[in-house]
Formats: C-alpha cells, structure tokens, sequence
C-alpha cells in the first residue's frame, strides 16, 4: 500500500515569473517605463496545488525543477507551502521554465512571454504510479503529453477523478480527452482544437464525443460556463480592483478541486472558483493573493458580478430546451 496518501496530485507546470508593471502597454516599436518588477514562482499546476494546500488540502506535486536560481525558488516555495515535493526530479544543467510578464497598470490585465528548456519534459517513465494512486484526485495541464496521459490511465483505472487545465494546445493534446472528468480549459482552447466558435455545442460535443462528465471553460471577467448533467452553469465572475489577472485560472481550478472534495453542487464550486479566482487578481504574481475560505465566502455573499446576459440567457434557454447534439467534425488532417 502507498506509505503516504494525499487529496490531490497535480502533474505539470511551473515557473519563474518576472512580473513587470506599466503603465500603459505600448504600440509594436514603442517605449515604457517599468513602475515595478518582481521575480515570483508560478505555473499553472503548481500554483493551482498551492492554492489546494491553502485551502486545507493535502497536495503533492510531479514535475522537474531547473536547477537555477529560478528552479531552486520555485522548489523552496513548494516545500514552504507544505506541499510533497518527493517526486520533484531537479534537471541538472538546465534552466528552470521562465515567464516575463508584462502587466498593464491601468485594466490588470497580462501579456506573457515564456520560454521551457526541453530538458524539463517530464517523461511516462518518470511517473511513479504509487505518486498517482495514492491521491484523492489528479489535476493536468497538458503539457508533457505521454506523461500525463499514463497519469490519468492510471488514475481512470483507479476510479481517481482527473481534472485538467488544458490552455495550450500541445501535440496530440486530444488523446487526454477521453480520460479527463472534469475539462476547464481557457476560452480560447476549446474554439482551437475543435475549429468550433459556439461554446455551447463545443461543450455538448465534448461530453458527448469523448465522455468527459463535466467540459467547461473559464470566461475572464465574466466568468465560467459548465456543461453538467444534461444542463449549463454560467457562473459570472466578481467585480474586484483588479492588479493583475496572472494566475486568475490556476487558482480557479485550485478551488474547484476543493468544491469537488467537499461534494459541493456545481453551481456552489463554480461561485467559490470564480471568487478565489478574482481575489487573487487584487495583487501581484500568480500566488499574488490566494485568499481563504471565509474571505471567498464574504466576496460570495455580497459580491458584485460581471453577468454576461448573452451567456445567462442562452446557458437558460439551452438547457430547457435540449437538442440533439452533432458530433464535431474532423480536424484537418487529423484521424
């Protein structure tokens, strides 16, 4: 039997971030003063796991570290965090994966430019199985494709929930689809993958193409849409004084796996995601500002929202009035 079970193990990314703030975004060949710059760990399933362990959760992490400065900051903030670090290989000789993000003063809003030496590639070899099964639910972001999809058979075969946060569309990303329950990708991610621009029938066509139990989609300001159970949840985001959106996501998914844990309905995890989600927006870096339970709950309670009507309605009418949905059609010179 595996020595040490947790709630949850994500398998994915981190990063080094160098977060500078501007005032204004300039125009391609423009000029701008830096009003502030600091170095802070991130990524997305690492910060997505912080955010578990915040909120109570036990949380271990596999992936690989340069061993850089970067590497070693990213390291130290896991094992500070209380995480389990035990299946965390250091890439000897090699960079730790870095973002330089760029931060418009004015709106919060963030442009990021990244770079990963492909000596961090985590490899299916290289995941330990007792590390998978040993946990209450797996999270995925994509990346490392063959590792992630021998994590998630393993976790399906375990009868393990498996939750991804899929935003970039990485080589045969699509061979995860039929072993992930819980998809919410990023507004953009769906619409790429599929060709398909309605996020309604993407959504539908997902639960019914690859038998994922809940595909959704986070929204930005306004929100996320689920498709669960025959029905959609739109659930608009929070009106905040946003600093910066960096890692609005990863903490979302941090907070819906919590949701998840505690057998929460759906429309209860997605407000919980969606106001974790915006509270980290209120200060710097990706881990800026991962509020607690009674916060979220007070920003729950008398919160404003930013509520899409042409999401509320549609995800309204939608569900009352079911059709038959179409399969997706092929991608180019996919099979």
């Amino acid at each position: 039997m595996p020595r040490k079970r947790v709630d949850v193990v994500g398998l994915g990314l981190n990063a080094t971030d160098t977060v500078l703030v501007v005032r204004e975004f300039p125009a391609l060949g423009g000029k701008e003063r830096i009003a502030s710059l600091t170095r802070q760990p991130g990524g997305q399933v690492a910060t997505a796991l912080v955010t578990c362990q915040r909120l109570g959760l036990k949380s271990r992490y596999i992936g690989k570290v340069g061993d850089d400065e970067g590497g070693k900051t990213q390291l130290a903030s896991l094992r500070r965090e209380g995480l389990d670090t035990r299946w965390v290989r250091v890439a000897r000789g090699t960079p730790n994966q870095l973002g330089h993000i760029i931060v418009d003063e004015k709106t919060g809003e963030r442009t990021v430019f990244w770079d990963r030496d492909p000596r961090l590639a985590v490899k299916p070899a290289e995941v330990s199985k007792e590390a998978v099964c040993s946990a209450r639910v797996l999270h995925i972001d994509g990346c490392d494709v063959g590792a992630a999809l021998q994590a998630a058979r393993w976790a399906r075969q375990a009868r393990i929930p498996v939750t991804a946060d899929l935003d970039t569309v990485y080589k045969k990303v699509e061979r995860l689809f039929p072993f992930i329950d819980y998809l919410i990708a990023s507004a953009s991610f769906l619409p790429a993958v599929t060709g398909q621009d309605d996020p309604f029938r993407v959504l539908e066509c997902m639960a019914a193409e690859y038998a994922i139990r809940a595909p959704g989609m986070t929204l930005g300001h306004d929100g996320a849409l689920i498709y669960w159970q025959g029905r959609f949840y739109y659930s608009p985001g929070f009106v905040v004084e946003t600093v910066d959106t960096t890692g609005a996501g990863d903490v979302f998914h941090g907070a819906f796996i919590y949701g998840l844990l505690a057998d929460w309905p759906m429309d209860r995890m997605l407000d919980f995601a969606n106001a974790m989600a915006a509270l980290n927006c209120t200060a710097l870096g990706a881990r800026g500002r991962i509020a607690s339970r009674a916060q979220a709950r007070r920003l729950m309670a008398s919160g404003s929202r930013h509520v899409n009507r042409a999401y509320e309605g549609a995800a309204l009418g939608r569900s009352k009035g079911r059709t038959r949905t179409r399969p997706l059609p092929p991608r180019g010179g996919e099979k």
